[in-house]
Order: C-alpha cells, then sequence, then structure tokens
C-alpha cells in the first residue's frame, strides 16, 4: 500500500518537532492528542518528533464499523507505517497502552521501542468482581442519564492522588470533558475483550513499563510490575504519590523517566 492510500484510512494526528526518531503517543479511553500537551513539550525540547493521534472515535476522527483493540492497532499501525522515521518509539497509556502492545504484535520490524503507562496486558476476563466493578465504574453513570461533561471529571479525580492539581490535569479533565459517549462505552467494551500476554514473550526491544503506587483500579502497579518480568528487556518504574494518570499528576518526574530511558536505551541524546 503507497502512502498516498495510507493516508486517506488514517485517523487524526498532529506531528510535533523534527527528528529521525519519532515517539507516537497513543491516549487512554479517557483521552484525546491535546492533553499529551506537557509531554510532548518535554519530548521535542529533547531532540524528539512526536505524532499524537486521536483514535478511531475519538477528537476529529471517524467511528470504525469495528471497535476493538486489535482493528485499532492495525490502524495505529498505519500511522506508524505512513508517518514512522529511522527509529520509531510507541508509547501508549492504559486502553493506548493496550493498542502499542498489539501494534507491536502487528508490526516488529517498525518499532523500536516502547513505553506503557498505566496499563495492562489483559483484561482478566470479564466475570470476577474487579472486572465488574471495573466496567460499572466508567460505564453506570450514563445508563443513569449522566452525560460524560457532568461525570467524568469527577471520576478522574477520584482516579488520581486527592492531591492532584495543576495545568496537566486541569488539561485532562477539560479533554476528557469532550468526548462522544459512544465512544467511550466502545472503548470500555473493547478494553474487557483485551488478551495480550501473548506479545509480551515476542518483544524483543527496550520497553518501559511506569505504574502509579495509588493506581488500584485501572491498573495496579503489581499487575504492570509482573507484566515487565515477562519482557526481555524490560524497565518497571513505580511512581511515588500517584493513581492512573502519572503523567498528569506529577508531569515533571514523568517527563524526566520517558526521557532518560529515551536517551539511555534507544542511543538518543
Amino acid at each position: 500500500m503507497n502512502n498516498s492510500l495510507l493516508e486517506q484510512s488514517l485517523p487524526d494526528y498532529s506531528v510535533t518537532g523534527q527528528s529521525d526518531t519519532t515517539v507516537f503517543m497513543l491516549h487512554g479511553a479517557f483521552g484525546a492528542k491535546e492533553y499529551w500537551y506537557y509531554q510532548i513539550e518535554a519530548l521535542v525540547k529533547n531532540g524528539y518528533r512526536v505524532v499524537a493521534w486521536d483514535a478511531p472515535g475519538y477528537g476529529l476522527s471517524e467511528m470504525p464499523e469495528e471497535f476493538s483493540i486489535e482493528s485499532l492497532a492495525r490502524v495505529c499501525c498505519n500511522l506508524i507505517s505512513a508517518l514512522g522515521t529511522k527509529t520509531n518509539i510507541v508509547m501508549g497509556h492504559s486502553m493506548g497502552g493496550m493498542i502499542a502492545q498489539r501494534a507491536y504484535d502487528y508490526l516488529p520490524e517498525k518499532i523500536h521501542g516502547l513505553v506503557l503507562s498505566a496499563t495492562s496486558a489483559a483484561f482478566g476476563g470479564r466475570g470476577g468482581d474487579w472486572q465488574k466493578k471495573f466496567v460499572s465504574d466508567r460505564v453506570a453513570p450514563l445508563d443513569n442519564g449522566l452525560t460524560i461533561p457532568e461525570y467524568a471529571p469527577t471520576m478522574l479525580k477520584n482516579m488520581m492522588t486527592p492531591a492532584a492539581e495543576g495545568r496537566a490535569v486541569d488539561l485532562v479533565l477539560q479533554v476528557v470533558s469532550l468526548m462522544r459517549e459512544e465512544t467511550f462505552r466502545a472503548a470500555i467494551e473493547a478494553i474487557t475483550h483485551f488478551e495480550g500476554r501473548d506479545v509480551l514473550p515476542k518483544m524483543n526491544v527496550p520497553v518501559l513499563c511506569i505504574a502509579g503506587e495509588l493506581d488500584l483500579t485501572a491498573a495496579p502497579p503489581q499487575v504492570m510490575e509482573k507484566m515487565a518480568s515477562k519482557i526481555s528487556d524490560a524497565e518497571f518504574h513505580c511512581m511515588s504519590n500517584v493513581g492512573h494518570f502519572g503523567w498528569a499528576e506529577n508531569p515533571q518526574e514523568f517527563n524526566r523517566l520517558l526521557v532518560d530511558f529515551l536517551g539511555r536505551k534507544m542511543n538518543v541524546a
């Protein structure tokens, strides 16, 4: 497939910076490309090119006929094939981390490193108490008649440390409030079907796994640590005093970890 055809099938995205090393940034089920502002700023300052997408169904991107982690990963691969450079790193948060794992499975020859933030390799089945609570906490307010702008900011704050504040936190709440309900429902359903443990042993590139100490309802640190142990060249870091959105709750620390990892493992100054 040539680039002109690939461009026609791509979701909305932004490109910032110039470099032969590109970081592709994949947001979570609550999200859009705009909430990566402070990570993009740090990466470009340190010499990287950044491509941030609105996943299918998010932002200006059209809702796909099929919404699954696998179908989104294939679109992600199209994006990397069309816009990738000499070195490509895929960074995914939460649902985006699931997409990143499967994208590596589909396109290992063009993905040279991964950064997985507050995510897991599998949902673990829908029948368990933890899994039922995960879905209910996120979808029940919609079923009860609330809109995403009415309940999402409070729910997201509950997924952060109580002390979380600042411009990065405010930006997340603002961006998420613009989401479409149909997209979010489809995203939660897709997450519940994800099974990616088969990918972990295949990863032969550097991988950074970042968890939040207080992220106990979405991506508990022990889950991410176990995931990292299944990857041959993985580093695990648990950020202290943050919840699910460590990159917004403490962007300085998160960005330091990110830039340090890329500089050491990807041989980029």
